[in-house]
């Protein structure tokens, strides 16, 4: 299942890894382990960020692609499944079986 995986860094230790020459190289590492689709980094909420689209096999995994993080970074860390446009496209029948038996129910309550 394709992921997003958001990770923040808290100042102090984004701080402190810049200064010692240790966060490119850290995060390169951990890339280099993950084999990411994608991933990007900007600030979130004052803290660097990094969005990392992946594919988890499995749930077991969960622990070896946030354990790295943790322990270089005290990163807090979120796993969010996320689709593609084709994932997209596929879920459209479920979407509209949700709107047919559950929209009118919402609007029906809010009557």
């Amino acid at each position: 299942m394709r992921c997003l995986l958001k990770v923040s860094i808290p100042v102090e230790t984004g701080n402190a890894t810049i200064s010692d020459g240790s966060l490119g190289k850290t995060i390169e590492s951990i890339l280099a382990d993950l084999k990411p689709e994608a991933a990007y980094f900007a600030a979130d909420n004052g803290k660097r960020t990094g969005l990392i689209f992946f594919d988890l096999k499995d749930a077991s995994q969960i622990p070896a692609v946030a354990e790295p993080w943790f322990l270089a970074f005290d990163a807090h860390v979120e796993f969010h499944p996320a689709m593609s446009l084709e994932d997209l496209k596929k879920a459209t029948p479920g979407i509209e079986k949700a709107v047919k038996n559950y929209h009118r129910m919402a609007h029906a309550k809010a009557a």
